[in-house]
C-alpha cells in the first residue's frame, strides 16, 4: 500500500491559503466573519479552510482544518452562535501544542490566520505569529520537516477580528456581537417592564460585564432604567442613599416601576462587590417595594445576529481578508475595527494593551483612567444617562431668565426613537428649568387646532408624560408631512403666541425641508428668528447632514426578521427566489445594508436603477446557481428591490419576468413588507443614539440664551442638523448643506457613504459584474432617468 502524501501543498502563485477560526466565547456575528472571509477568499483568488472548534482544531488537525467552498457557507448570516465552534485549549498555551498546531497548518499549506475572538484569543494568535519563525526551525530541526518543505512559511499572517458581546475592547466603537446581546437585553427589560408596572415592583436586573459596564450603562439608556452599576464608574461612597432617594423620588412623582441595573463585574469604590441581592434588599428594606431579582445569564448571547453585528461581521471579514493580502513579513499584526464609522486596521497588540490596562485601572482604584480608556461616547451616553434619569437636581437648575421655551415637533413618518429623543430632551429641559412644549401632530397640528378646547395641540410636557416612552414605536405626540409653508402666518402667529424661544425638530427630509423654510422665512416673519436644531429620524436614512438617521436600525432590524422567515419559507419550498421591496425613498441604504445582512443575490436601488440587461444577466446567474444547488439546504434566494428603484420594472413584474424565464427550473414570488418596517419597539441602538442626539440637541440650543432676535438672524449655526460625521456627532448649518450637499430632486444627500458597499453585496453572493452593465446605449451607469427608470 502506497504511503500517504502529507507534504505540504505549493501555495499557488498570487493567491493564499487562508484559514479562519472563532475562539474563546461565541458572540453573535461570528458565522457572518467566516462566511465573508471564505467568499471574499475565492473572490481574491484564495483558498480558505475553516478551524473547527477554535485552538483545539489547531491543534487536532486533520479533519478539524477543512477546506471550504462556496456554497458552504451558504446561509450562515443568520445563524446565531459559530458554525465552525469554539473551545478551551490547554494543549495550545504550551509550546508543544504550539509546535503540533504549526505542523499542522503547513501539512495543509495555510500560511494565513484570521482569528474572531476575545482579547485572550487574539494575544495567543500574535504570540503563535511571534513565534512562528522559531516553530518552523524546530520541525526542521526535529526532522519533521525539510528545510525545501518550509520555504514558503517562513512567514505567518495573523489578523483580529473582535468577536465580543461585552465591547470591551479598547480602539474601535463596537465589537462583533455587542449589539445583538444589547437588543437580548433591553427586550427581556421591555417584558419585565410590563410586568413591574402592573404590580408595581421592582426589578434588579444583572447583566453580563466583569470589567466592561457598556450593556448595562446601554441597557440603561435604553431602557429608562432608574440607577445603573458598572465597574468603571462605581458609586459614590453612600450609593445606597443615593439610590433609594432616587427611586423614592420617581415613586412619589407618579411612577409606578422600579429598573435597576447591575453588571455582573459592579463594586463599590473601594472594590467591594456590589450584587444584584444586595440590591434587592436594599429596595425591600429602606424603599418597602416589592423587588426581584432576574439574571439574564446566557440568554444575552443566544439568537441570530441584528442587522448591526451582520453588516460590521461581514465588513470586517473582508477588511481581513485585503489585509492579509496586502501584508508583508515586517506587518504588524492588525485588529479590524470600526471608528468613525469606517472599517480601519489598527496594531492588534496595542489595542489589547489598553484594553487591559482599563481593567488595571480599575484595580488600582484609578476610575478617571478607567473611563478614558473608553471611548467618548461611552462617557457621553453616562452623563445622558444621569441627566434624563433624575430630573430632581437643584444644582442644575439655570437662573430663572436663562430658562427657555422649548418646542418639540415631530415632523414626517413615524420612526423607531422618535419618542426616546423627545423624553430625554424634556427630562433635559425639566433638569435645567426650561419648560418642554410638545406641539401635537406636526406643522398642520399646530396650525389648525392649538387652540382647540378643552384641550389644544399646544401642551406644556411633565416628566410623568414622557418616562416611559424610551422604549416605545411610532410617535407619541403625533406626527404628520405637512410643512410650516402651507400656513407660515398662522405658525408665526403659534410661536409668538407660545413664546416659543428654541425649537427642536425630530423627523426625516419633511424635518429638514420645514427647518429650511422656516429658516429662509426670517426675513418675513420674526418669530422664526429663534434657534432651531433637527435631529434626523427616518428610516430611509436619506437626511443630508448625517450618515445615520434614528429609526434606520430599528428598519433593518424588522426587514432582516422579514427576510429570514421569507428565506426560510424559500428554502423549505426548494428552488425558490423571492423579490422582496423595500423602503427607503429615493435612496438604496435600507436595501444595500439589509442586502449585505441577509446575504441576498441582488439589491436594486434607485441610485442605480434596473435596465433589462441588468435582469438578463441576473436571471442568467440564478439559472447557474440552481443548478449546482443539487440537494443542498438553504437553498431559498432573496433579492432586494427598493420601492423607486423604477417605474417600469415593479417588484411583481420583477418576479414575474424572473419566473417566466426559469423554464420551470425554479419559482419566484415577490413580497412587500410595507409599513411594517417603520413600526414595532424601536432597536437600542436608535433609542441609545436618540438620548444621547436629544441631550446634545438641548444644551446647543442653550448656547443661545440671551442672544436677540436679530444676533441669532445673524448667526448661520441658529439653524443646524445634528449628525454623526464618522462617529462624532456634529452640528452643521443648515444653509450650507442646503446650498452644498442636499439633492433635493430626489429627496437625499448628494454624496451617500455607503454606494461601495453595493459591490460587497454582489461580491458575495457571486453575482457577475456584468449584471451592472447597461447595455449599448443606456446610461452608463444605468442611473435612473427622468422618469424613473432605466432604459
Amino acid at each position: 500500500m502506497a504511503e500517504m502524501d502529507v507534504s505540504p501543498p505549493q501555495v499557488p502563485s498570487g493567491g493564499k491559503r487562508i484559514a479562519v477560526m472563532t475562539s474563546g466565547g461565541d458572540s453573535p456575528g461570528m458565522n457572518s466573519v467566516v462566511r465573508a472571509v471564505v467568499r471574499q477568499s475565492i473572490a481574491s483568488g484564495c483558498t480558505p479552510f475553516a478551524v473547527y472548534e477554535g485552538y483545539q482544531g489547531l491543534v487536532d488537525g486533520g479533519d478539524m482544518i477543512k477546506e471550504m467552498a462556496w456554497e458552504d457557507v451558504r446561509g450562515w448570516t443568520s445563524e446565531g452562535g459559530t458554525l465552525i465552534g469554539t473551545a478551551r485549549c490547554m494543549d495550545f498555551m504550551n509550546r508543544a501544542g504550539r509546535l503540533t498546531a504549526a505542523n499542522n497548518m503547513v501539512e495543509k499549506g495555510i500560511d494565513a490566520l484570521i482569528i474572531c475572538g476575545g482579547d485572550g484569543s487574539l494575544t495567543g494568535a500574535d504570540k503563535f505569529r511571534a513565534e512562528w519563525p522559531s516553530l518552523m526551525d524546530e520541525l526542521i530541526s526535529s526532522g519533521k520537516r525539510t528545510d525545501d518543505e518550509l520555504k514558503s512559511f517562513r512567514h505567518l499572517n495573523i489578523v483580529g477580528l473582535v468577536g465580543s458581546i461585552d465591547n470591551d475592547l479598547s480602539s474601535t466603537d463596537a465589537t462583533i456581537g455587542c449589539y445583538s446581546s444589547l437588543q437580548r437585553i433591553c427586550q427581556s427589560i421591555d417584558f419585565i417592564d410590563a410586568t413591574a408596572f402592573s404590580h408595581q415592583r421592582a426589578f434588579v436586573i444583572e447583566v453580563m460585564g466583569r470589567h466592561c459596564g457598556w450593556l448595562a450603562l446601554m441597557a440603561g439608556v435604553s431602557c429608562g432604567a432608574d440607577f445603573v452599576l458598572i465597574p468603571e464608574n462605581p458609586p459614590s461612597e453612600n450609593w445606597e442613599q443615593e439610590m433609594c432617594s432616587i427611586v423614592k423620588k420617581h415613586r412619589k412623582m407618579g411612577k409606578r416601576k422600579t429598573i435597576v441595573i447591575v453588571a455582573e463585574g459592579a463594586h463599590d469604590r473601594k472594590l467591594n462587590k456590589i450584587t444584584a441581592v444586595m440590591v434587592k434588599d436594599l429596595l425591600s428594606q429602606k424603599v418597602g417595594l416589592d423587588t426581584r431579582v432576574t439574571t439574564l445569564g446566557h440568554v444575552q448571547r443566544g439568537g441570530p445576529p441584528c442587522a448591526y453585528d451582520r453588516m460590521l461581521a461581514t465588513l470586517q471579514g473582508v477588511e481581513a481578508v485585503k489585509a492579509v493580502l496586502e501584508a508583508k513579513p515586517d506587518t504588524e499584526s492588525p485588529v479590524i475595527c470600526i471608528v468613525e464609522n469606517k472599517i480601519v486596521r489598527k496594531p492588534l497588540l496595542d489595542a489589547i494593551a489598553k484594553t487591559k490596562e482599563v481593567a488595571a485601572n480599575i484595580e488600582k482604584m484609578d476610575f478617571e483612567a478607567a473611563m478614558r480608556g473608553r471611548d467618548a461616547e461611552f462617557e457621553e451616553f453616562l452623563h445622558a444617562f444621569n441627566i434624563t434619569t433624575a430630573t430632581d437636581k437643584p444644582d442644575m437648575l439655570l437662573p430663572e431668565d436663562q430658562r427657555m421655551r422649548v418646542g418639540i415637533i415631530h415632523v414626517g413618518a413615524p420612526a423607531g426613537g422618535m419618542n426616546a429623543a423627545t423624553r430625554a430632551a424634556t427630562a433635559y429641559c425639566l433638569t435645567k428649568g426650561h419648560t418642554p412644549i410638545a406641539l401635537h401632530n406636526g406643522f398642520p397640528g399646530l396650525c389648525r387646532h392649538h387652540d382647540d378646547k378643552p384641550e389644544g395641540s399646544v401642551r406644556e410636557l411633565k416628566w410623568l408624560d414622557a418616562e416611559n416612552w424610551a422604549s416605545r414605536g411610532g410617535s407619541e405626540i403625533g406626527t404628520n408631512r405637512g410643512l410650516p409653508s402651507e400656513d407660515f402666518k398662522t405658525t408665526a402667529y403659534c410661536f409668538e403666541k407660545y413664546k416659543l424661544d428654541a425649537l427642536f425638530v425630530v423627523g426625516g427630509f419633511e424635518a429638514f425641508t420645514a427647518v429650511s423654510e422656516l429658516r429662509r422665512a426670517r426675513a418675513e416673519y420674526d418669530a422664526f428668528k429663534l434657534p432651531m436644531v433637527v435631529l434626523p429620524a427616518t428610516v430611509s436614512n436619506n437626511v443630508p447632514g448625517t450618515e445615520y438617521s434614528i429609526g434606520s436600525d430599528t428598519c433593518l432590524n424588522a426587514l432582516i426578521d422579514y427576510c429570514d422567515a421569507i428565506k426560510q419559507s424559500a428554502s423549505a419550498s426548494r428552488r425558490r427566489v423571492f423579490v422582496v421591496e423595500t423602503q427607503g425613498g429615493a435612496s438604496g441604504y435600507i436595501a444595500t445594508i439589509a442586502g449585505l445582512s441577509i446575504g441576498a443575490v441582488a439589491v436594486y436601488t434607485p441610485e442605480e436603477g434596473i435596465h433589462l440587461n441588468m435582469l438578463v444577466e441576473d436571471i442568467k446567474f440564478l439559472k447557474a446557481q440552481f443548478a449546482k444547488d443539487k440537494g443542498a439546504d438553504r437553498s431559498g434566494k432573496i433579492i432586494l428591490r427598493n420601492e423607486k428603484a423604477s417605474k417600469v420594472y415593479t417588484t411583481e413584474i420583477i418576479a414575474n419576468i424572473i419566473k417566466e424565464e426559469s423554464g420551470g427550473k425554479f419559482d419566484s414570488r415577490f413580497a412587500v413588507p410595507g409599513h411594517v418596517q417603520q413600526g414595532g419597539t424601536p432597536s437600542p441602538m436608535d433609542r441609545g443614539r436618540a438620548v444621547r442626539f436629544g441631550v446634545k440637541s438641548l444644551q446647543y440650543l442653550e448656547n443661545y440664551i440671551g442672544k436677540s432676535k436679530q444676533e441669532i438672524n445673524d448667526d448661520p449655526m441658529s439653524a443646524t442638523v445634528i449628525g454623526i460625521r464618522g462617529a462624532r456627532v456634529k452640528f452643521t448649518p443648515m444653509e450650507r448643506i442646503e446650498r452644498e450637499e442636499t439633492d433635493w430632486k430626489d429627496r437625499r444627500p448628494k454624496n451617500e457613504f455607503w454606494m461601495s458597499l453595493v459591490d460587497v453585496v454582489d461580491t458575495l453572493s457571486g453575482r457577475p459584474k456584468a449584471s451592472r452593465t447597461p447595455m449599448p446605449g443606456s446610461p452608463a451607469n444605468g442611473a435612473p432617468t427622468t422618469n424613473g427608470t432605466a432604459t
